[in-house]
């Protein structure tokens, strides 16, 4: 059945998700902090999301969901690597940077996404991709502070976002295959489920973590509030995955991905500014200019790529906003 493009609602729908997003990252260190690791906080919010998204398709289209086993391979790698590997390394980033700075490292997937496809593909790339990689590499510069005795970030975090900006190509990668033959909203659903086994077998064997400590009531930097730290958990896996991604593929109704993608970058903008003000997590000069410059030289590369030579329906999005 046709639909009408709304442009406005588009717009809206892709600030709402990157702000959804952006404020998980804050949430997401207190969870951090309150002690749970990063791997069974992944390992939570990817089984909330696929549960809930399983659960809202079975009951409302059960038939999107039928899956072959010729499909389950591709899956597992792209639930695996897309989806696990990134949120974990994200975590990982933000356990040990402050919250904006690692979506500015995680956010240059797609300088690497059109290098990739210029250089390994060999598909006609505009030639600003070179621009956006030099200002992405001189805005990197700029935000760990190199000069400052061989920098001011801790090297794993950096180390933890960067290898997350991979697996995030990686995700739009195959996800730009997988849409060829499966619509956006299943395909997100069985990459979560992927992902929630793949820690459902890892999470037991690479950290403690006791369950009853969910019902504690730990601080949330908010004068003395206090929270029990399953309503972390449960707004990560819900407000924090479900909504904001849903959101993400709505939204490409009705804006192009390029156009999803540019107004997405919007997210380490705004979660610098709710880390500022919930976490006291302040940002040198230095900082927030290289910071400007490096979401230069992403929006460049988001408009690096020719038109694609093959339709599809509702592609996953071109943008780092639904993993954040």
């Amino acid at each position: 059945m046709p639909y009408t493009r709304r442009p406005a609602v588009g717009y809206l729908t892709t600030v709402a998700a990157a702000g959804l997003f952006a404020v998980n990252g804050t949430v997401s260190t207190l969870a951090l902090q309150a002690g749970v690791p990063p791997t069974w906080l992944t390992a939570m919010r990817c089984g909330g999301a696929a549960a809930g998204l399983l659960a809202a398709l079975a009951v409302v289209a059960p038939r999107r969901l039928r899956l072959t086993w010729r499909e389950v391979p591709f899956l597992a790698v792209f639930g695996v690597v897309g989806v696990a590997m990134t949120q974990f390394l994200y975590y990982v980033a933000i356990g040990r940077l402050p919250v904006g700075i690692a979506l500015v490292f995680e956010m240059t997937a797609p300088v690497g996404i059109a290098l990739w496809v210029r250089l390994v593909r060999k598909e006609p790339v505009r030639p600003r991709i070179w621009a956006a990689l030099a200002l992405s590499l001189s805005g990197l510069v700029l935000v760990a502070q190199v000069w400052q005795g061989g920098g001011s970030l801790d090297l794993l975090g950096v180390a933890a976002g960067l290898s997350a900006a991979v697996c995030l190509a990686t995700y739009y990668l195959m996800g730009e295959r997988g849409t060829a033959t499966r619509d956006p909203v299943a395909l997100t659903t069985w990459t979560f489920v992927a992902a929630a086994l793949f820690w459902a077998v890892v999470a037991p064997f690479t950290a403690r973590f006791d369950a009853g400590v969910l019902g504690e009531r730990v601080p949330v930097s908010l004068g003395s509030a206090q929270l029990p730290l399953w309503s972390l958990v449960l707004w990560i896996a819900v407000l924090g995955a479900i909504v904001p991604f849903w959101l993400s593929i709505a939204a490409l109704r009705h804006l192009p991905p390029t156009t999803a993608g540019l107004v997405a970058t919007v997210e380490p903008v705004f979660a610098s500014i709710v880390a500022w003000l919930w976490l006291e997590q302040v940002l040198s000069g230095w900082q927030v200019a290289g910071g400007l410059v490096v979401l230069g030289g992403i929006a460049l590369a988001q408009t690096a790529r020719t038109a694609a030579a093959r339709p599809a329906p509702a592609p996953v999005p071109e943008t780092p906003a639904p993993l954040g």
